[in-house]
């Protein structure tokens, strides 16, 4: 079957946040959110939960969690039992409510920089430490690439790091961890006492023909002090629909982390079901034809850097639809955020809001038909090429 990711959707007028943030003449290529329309059995199934008519409390459908436990068996022979999943609105919510529960007031949280921004919010809105360790940035010709220090990492543990933060597939990196460095995380956290919570969102979108591995199937001593992180909302482009769950392999975990809910997360909605339920009962082959397009263009930005920008250093991701440049040899004076905002009318996302190791960088999201990629790009390079512009003497 052939699926159409070329088609650009009109999403202005339609209350989209990416869309609509910024005035009219800019295009927006920063939030995680793809401009592609989601797969057909999801919008009828979103139909038909409509079409019923009423929209109480919801409970979780019932053939959900089996569906998700066959799933994970298929995909990585990781064999989760359906009481071990739990649902939550939104991974942001997952996250902070997991720095809200582990460990006490004054803790420790690590995570690896440059890192999802709400990594780096959530454990001071619960009176944690948030610490951070650099990845190691290497630069070869354009191309820009990343790796951890497993030495450094396990220096970064403190005696009171109860939690670390861990982004698999890395957001905004695109890296994907081969098992030798997730098990050498895993076990200086293990050493340290440090449960390991594993945002996986981004694991479907795998851009290579490596395999994802969860870092929960590596050990059942690992899985034990693991809770990861998972949703269908990147996957099958449904972010606005609130449905997502974690892995929690403890009684005693889920337990405390249902202490630490209660009265202030709330349940997923009807249509987030819904709309999860068919992604995962029959989205599979959008997901594959997606997959294709998204590896298609990130190819496509590759080559247009090396052609037209030699001078911006980017990424070129294994997993996820995000690239992350480093503008710092670009010659631009200001801070790159502004400048292509300002200058090129494109707004990505501001590489300081990543933390240490984002200065000078920003985040461009390719999830969207390669024709809208395409302008965006020919926007920053002339906006690159004007500054460069001699200017005639007064």
């Amino acid at each position: 079957m052939n699926y159409d990711f070329d088609t650009i959707i009109p999403r202005r007028g339609t209350g989209s946040a990416k869309w609509e943030y910024y005035p009219e003449d800019v295009l927006p290529m920063w939030v995680a959110d793809m401009d592609f329309r989601s797969p057909e059995p999801v919008i009828r199934a979103l139909r038909e939960r409509a079409d019923q008519g009423t929209f109480g409390y919801t409970m979780p459908p019932p053939r959900l969690a089996p569906l998700i436990c066959e799933r994970l068996e298929r995909l990585y022979g990781w064999r989760v039992t359906p009481e071990q999943i739990v649902y939550v609105p939104s991974l942001v919510v997952a996250i902070n409510l997991l720095c809200r529960a582990v460990g006490a007031p004054g803790d420790h949280v690590l995570t690896l920089t440059p890192a999802y921004p709400p990594f780096l919010s959530a454990p001071g809105f619960h009176d944690r430490v948030c610490d951070t360790l650099e990845l190691t940035r290497e630069v070869q010709g354009t191309t820009l690439s990343y790796r951890l220090d497993l030495e450094a990492f396990a220096s970064a543990l403190q005696p009171r790091t109860r939690l670390f933060l861990l982004s698999n597939p890395h957001n905004p990196v695109g890296l994907m961890y081969d098992p030798a460095t997730l098990r050498g995380m895993a076990e200086a956290c293990l050493r340290n006492d440090t449960l390991i919570c594993s945002d996986e969102i981004h694991c479907d979108l795998v851009l290579e023909t490596k395999r994802h591995t969860p870092i929960a199937t590596l050990d059942p001593e690992i899985a034990a002090r693991t809770i990861t992180l998972l949703s269908p909302s990147k996957s099958f482009n449904l972010p606005g629909l609130g449905c997502g769950f974690m892995v929690v392999p403890g009684a005693e975990l889920r337990a405390r982390l249902a202490r630490a809910s209660a009265g202030i997360v709330p349940y997923v909605n009807a249509m987030g079901y819904a709309a999860a339920l068919a992604a995962f009962e029959a989205g599979e082959p959008w997901l594959e034809a997606l997959r294709a397009y998204l590896s298609a263009n990130r190819d496509f930005y590759l080559g247009y850097l090396r052609e037209h920008m030699p001078r911006l250093r980017t990424t070129a991701p294994e997993a996820t639809y995000l690239a992350w440049i480093d503008c710092r040899e670009a010659g631009i004076a200001d801070n790159p955020y502004r400048f292509f905002l300002e200058r090129a009318r494109v707004a990505l996302s501001d590489g300081t809001a990543f933390g240490p190791g984002g200065e000078g960088c920003v985040r461009l999201n390719f999830g969207c038909p390669r024709a809208l990629l395409a302008e965006g790009l020919e926007r920053m390079r002339a906006a690159l090429e004007h500054q460069d512009a001699p200017t005639d003497a007064p």
